[in-house]
């Protein structure tokens, strides 16, 4: 936790007119802010406004129409690789293998290694309520269950970003309570939250929203 929270303080993400589309629409255009370590972003908007397009851009997944994402003042497609590997992303989908075990979906969903591994995979399992399923095929587990796997790499990868994208979907009120004291302790040792969301976030940390649609 020490060396994450070491990292988080010397880093900026920085949004600089952006400007993203979706065949000849434009979905948004002028989109500049920024993120500090230890702020939650809030993005909101009506469906088909770009937020999952947004989000992706952040991540490197989808290339901007216009402006340029930037991390310490660098642009990320530059530093490739590099600005990837600090960032945990959950989006729609949970993008799990169903052949794969639980753990074996954090195991190589995260690139997970070294002497800890098992332990650390072990820990994210139990703490999402799945460890009696740690063998079992993904594709045997509930529409919840997989959401929870998917949010388990938070857990594992210990990255100071994380994008996530309507994250509460399909979990149970009990866990979308876990998971918002999930985002509290991330976001309070230093980490960086973006995250859409239809469900109103019950966090007791500051809230940046920012809206597509206004």
């Amino acid at each position: 936790m020490t060396g994450r929270r070491a990292v988080a303080e010397e880093v900026l993400l920085e949004v600089v007119n952006l400007a993203c589309a979706r065949g000849d629409r434009t979905l948004f255009e002028n989109l500049s802010f920024s993120v500090q370590p230890g702020e939650l972003l809030y993005v909101q908007g009506a469906n088909g406004c770009g937020k999952t397009t947004l989000l992706r851009t952040v991540c490197g997944l989808t290339q901007p129409a216009e402006g340029e994402v930037r991390w310490q003042g660098t642009a990320i497609r530059q530093l490739a690789e590099e600005y990837r590997n600090l960032l945990c992303y959950v989006g729609h989908a949970n993008g799990i293998q169903g052949d794969l075990s639980a753990a074996e979906n954090l195991r190589f969903g995260t690139c997970v290694g070294g002497a800890d591994s098992h332990t650390r995979i072990a820990s994210a399992l139990q703490s999402v309520g799945l460890s009696r399923a740690a063998r079992l095929p993904a594709k045997f587990l509930s529409q919840g269950q997989k959401r929870r796997l998917a949010l388990a790499r938070l857990l594992v990868s210990a990255r100071p970003i994380w994008i996530l994208d309507e994250p509460l979907t399909a979990l149970d009120v009990d866990f979308g309570a876990t998971m918002n004291e999930r985002l509290v302790a991330h976001v309070t040792a230093g980490g960086m939250v973006i995250i859409t969301s239809h469900q109103e976030l019950a966090v007791t940390v500051p809230i940046r929203r920012i809206r597509l649609d206004s």
